[in-house]
């Protein structure tokens, strides 16, 4: 294999023009995938904190933490577990990020880099389908959603066997119409949907006070284990969990930070929305499922419960609108826009961003989201930790390559041509499908043999970390420094 390309532009396409009409007439191109130019990069700091904010205070993030609170964790060591894995997501987040940032490229095109033209459809479809399932698990609970504002309206119809499914299939027709009329349908609605969101969960959380009696009662719940051993067990695949969450966006933040105005711009706006706004709204969800502890004798993790308990039908509305809307924006943001792109990056020529979207929808209810949110040990445990072990070695073998072994200069012609630099052997890197591979398989084996069960509940950081290590000693051989520029 060649030696790492030289960066004969200074600093990426910043410094140099790039042979555009080249790239759009390979069939690798579209549009959509096409590198943004810097006159383009217009996103602030501003707007990476505004993203995360956006992103974050939604109903998954409430049940992820309201889960542990659920499994038996009392409020500190939940919020605890929150706070440090948004702190180490946000690691792989910053390393992945800064190719987008620099070449102006999305992720399936950024993953063309170390997989190999072709090869990229295998981690894009990966994470693909990862954001199919969140897909279907938003849609699952704006359709939750909408069932407890019809029984709120008319109590009768809480006796309508096929009422949750009915409402979900709206939703999700909703979702549909969205993506079919464009993302552009939505706009209206993401400047006041998180905003509005979070004055719910503050006000849940001033009703769960009033009905518990105080603070004091409402977080006064103990922790269910009885020993450090007792908690560690519990503690480590909720941390896994969490890292989990956001090890999606880990890998294609490059499709957001594509728009960045500069390198600090898009670092100092994630570290700052990130883990501040995920640790807050978490503890809207700790609080308030600690209090139904005391209220209702019981951990309530689903805040639709919760909110359909509200008993005046008016604040059952509204509460339940406020949900729709955050559900169908971020569904959009962080569900729609990354699988369509990856699906756009099977065949450029023929599957656009709307037609990728649609395939998301109908691969999100396939996965039946029904079943990955019928209890909290299948949302964290089943669910988050699960794919966290295909996603871990992909961000291992993504941030090796550009930062070790190519010290993060990309050509990025070459990244939309057949026969470039990274054809590899017929379009594909075999060393970083031997590596993902062997990440997977590691990860995955605490799965089917019960006595490496840690390797598992540690699926995110093990896969990680073997995939890193293997395609360093795989490639370290094959691939020199970068020369100097002549």
């Amino acid at each position: 294999m060649p030696s790492a390309p030289e960066n004969t532009s200074g600093s990426g396409p910043r410094a140099g023009a790039l042979d555009l009409e080249t790239i759009r007439s390979s069939s690798l191109y579209n549009e959509d995938l096409a590198p943004v130019p810097a006159e383009r990069r217009s996103w602030s700091t501003y707007n990476y904190a505004a993203l995360w904010m956006a992103l974050s205070v939604n109903i998954p993030t409430y049940m992820l933490a309201s889960g542990m609170i659920a499994g038996g964790m009392n409020w500190k060591q939940a919020i605890f577990t929150v706070f440090l894995g948004n702190l180490l997501v946000l690691i792989p987040m910053l390393l992945n990020a800064h190719a987008g940032a620099q070449y102006g490229i999305p992720f399936p095109i950024f993953a063309r880099a170390s997989f190999g033209v072709l090869g990229a459809n295998v981690p894009a479809i990966l994470r693909a389908l990862v954001a199919c399932g969140w897909f279907g698990i938003q849609t699952w609970i704006g359709g939750e959603a909408i069932n407890a504002m019809f029984i709120a309206l008319a109590p009768g119809w809480k006796n309508f066997t096929l009422g949750v499914p009915i409402c979900f299939l709206f939703f999700w027709l909703l979702n549909v119409l969205v993506i079919a009329r464009g993302i552009q349908t939505i706009r209206f609605v993401q400047g006041i949907s998180a905003p509005f969101l979070l004055l719910i969960g503050l006000a849940l959380l001033l009703w769960a006070r009033t009905k518990a009696g105080g603070f004091g009662p409402m977080l006064a719940t103990p922790s269910k284990f009885h020993s450090f051993g007792e908690f560690f067990r519990f503690f480590i695949p909720s941390l896994t969990g969490v890292v989990g969450f956001w090890s999606t966006v880990a890998l294609n933040i490059p499709d957001f930070t594509r728009y960045a105005r500069s390198q600090r711009a898009q670092m100092v706006g994630q570290a700052l929305g990130l883990p501040t706004t995920m640790t807050f709204y978490s503890f809207l969800g700790i609080a308030v499922t600690s209090a139904t502890v005391v209220v209702f004798g019981e951990a309530l993790w689903d805040p639709v419960a919760v909110l359909s308990r509200l008993g005046h039908p008016l604040a059952v509305v509204v509460a339940m609108v406020g949900v729709l809307l955050a559900t169908l924006n971020v569904n959009v943001a962080a569900n729609i826009v990354s699988p369509a792109n990856d699906f756009s990056n099977l065949y450029p020529r023929r599957i656009s961003f709307r037609t990728g979207g649609l395939i998301t929808c109908a691969l999100g209810i396939a996965m039946q989201p029904w079943k990955l949110l019928a209890s909290y040990g299948s949302y964290i445990f089943g669910w988050l930790v699960g794919y966290s072990g295909f996603l871990g070695p992909i961000a291992g073998v993504l941030i090796c390559d550009y930062f070790l072994l190519r010290k993060k200069i990309i050509l990025v012609e070459d990244l939309y041509q057949r026969g470039g630099f990274y054809e590899f052997a017929g379009g594909f890197n075999w060393n970083a499908m031997a590596a993902l591979a062997t990440g997977c398989g590691v990860a995955f084996v605490g799965l089917v043999y019960p006595p490496l069960r840690l390797l598992y509940n540690y699926a995110w950081f093990v896969g990680f970390l073997v995939s890193f290590v293997a395609y360093y000693t795989l490639m370290s051989a094959r691939v020199t420094a970068p020369e100097a520029a002549e």
